[in-house]
């Protein structure tokens, strides 16, 4: 796809704001009542996803030309869906898909941030977007009893991703997820130092072929070790592989299954015994490429066309991915399977979950943007009165520690695979 081929969604879209909030029954309060973080710091129409679309259309027709502030709208959003899955409340249009065009636009017409690049410059060099050097990937494996798919077959190949393969604070989560299905008698291996980055972030921000290179080599290298099952404890790994890996045309002999939904089979089948008490009261954040952006990829060729003049027929009728079926049971089962844990609830949860504020390379470009997004993700979840915030994936973990240590916050932060660690 490219951009040309959303002309008719953005020509459709009706700029009536929907994209900014969740729907109205969903509202539980003014206080948490929005669903765009870029809206909300840019406080201005031109960072909704409805703006974009306007931008995108106006470029595409050649009525403006790229500046620095279109570049700073296009690339200043985390690329989270929310605005997706509340306008598929009211329209079938995909905003979501036509700001990923966007964005690949603007690469291959060299609209570049320094930031991204030197993220592509790092994915080049040593396979990851971190600046980490690649020798030093498999480190946080050090030390435990498990398979290196390289010389040994496995069932199950446990997919770390770069996050946390180099990033020190994490290596207990990775650490805790192999120890889990190692308990469980799961037949687990690593890739170690030949892993590679899944490619999701070179996607996000525009990078095609990137995203492609690394998208390729990881379905042919999982296929030929004949691995049954890839885990991962990365939701943004996760959301990759079940949303964008379909897209490039390759079979992939394997399932894909998030650390979290392996962990709620594994106690359903009691395989795992969670008997320990964990005294705590925890909110859950739902990340957004765990949840409404985990639904797998679903193709459509069909013809479009106007009944009257107004109503759009699709024949065959599309199937639309509208965030519902997304990962949101299998984390909650696994906090409630564990004895004295209470588990509150934030306002916006599931598919109208407030974003932690890392995704979309604005993190890298856009650090203050980043932070705040999570401090306000923050303040939801201490207005449940819960004494930890648990999250099932890296990128959020990181950043709301880097958001609670700004902030100089005590609450508690968890990885939910630490967390089940605690109670065997």
């Amino acid at each position: 796809m490219a951009l040309q081929d959303y002309r008719n969604d953005m020509q459709r879209c009706s700029r009536c704001s929907c994209c900014k909030w969740p729907p109205l029954a969903q509202i539980k309060s003014w206080r948490f009542s929005h669903v765009c973080p870029s809206m909300v710091w840019g406080n201005f129409h031109a960072y909704s996803a409805s703006g974009r679309l306007i931008a995108g259309l106006a470029l595409l027709e050649g009525r403006i030309d790229y500046t620095d502030k279109f570049v700073e709208i296009v690339y200043q959003c985390q690329m989270d869906g929310a605005c997706d899955i509340s306008c598929k409340v009211n329209r079938d249009l995909e905003p979501l898909e036509a700001m990923l065009e966007l964005r690949a636009r603007c690469v291959d017409d060299g609209q570049i941030l320094p930031a991204h690049m030197l993220m592509i410059e790092s994915l080049r060099s040593d396979d990851n977007p971190l600046g980490e050097p690649k020798a030093e990937r498999g480190k946080w494996a050090e030390g435990l009893d498990v398979k290196d798919i390289a010389r040994e077959k496995a069932d199950v190949l446990y997919f770390a991703g770069c996050q946390h393969s180099f990033d020190r604070d994490l290596w207990g989560a990775a650490r805790a997820a192999v120890t889990l299905l190692r308990m469980a008698g799961v037949d687990v291996g690593i890739s170690g130092t030949q892993e590679a980055c899944c490619g999701g972030r070179a996607y996000e921000i525009g990078y095609r072929g990137e995203f492609t290179k690394y998208a390729e080599h990881n379905i042919e290298t999982w296929n030929a070790a004949g691995v049954r099952t890839v885990v991962t404890s990365c939701s943004d790994g996760y959301g990759t592989l079940k949303l964008h890996y379909p897209k490039v045309g390759k079979t992939m002999n394997f399932d894909v299954l998030h650390i979290t939904e392996y962990l709620d089979r594994l106690i359903t089948e009691g395989r795992l015994k969670p008997t320990k008490k964990v005294p705590l009261q925890v909110t859950y954040h739902d990340p957004c490429h765990l949840g409404r952006l985990s639904e797998p990829y679903i193709p459509w060729e069909g013809v479009e066309s106007k009944v009257l003049g107004q109503v759009v027929i699709q024949d065959p009728p599309k199937k639309f991915r509208r965030g519902t079926n997304g990962v949101y049971e299998p984390p909650r089962n696994v906090l409630k399977s564990i004895p004295g844990l209470e588990l509150v609830e934030m306002e916006r949860i599931k598919e109208y979950a407030w974003c932690c504020g890392a995704g979309g390379g604005v993190k890298e470009a856009y650090p203050d943007f980043a932070l705040w997004t999570a401090k306000e993700r923050l303040e939801e979840a201490k207005a449940t009165g819960a004494q930890a915030l648990v999250t099932a994936c890296p990128w959020c973990e990181r950043n709301f520690r880097d958001a609670l240590a700004q902030n100089g916050e005590k609450m508690k932060l968890y990885n939910i695979a630490e967390l089940l660690l605690e109670a065997l």
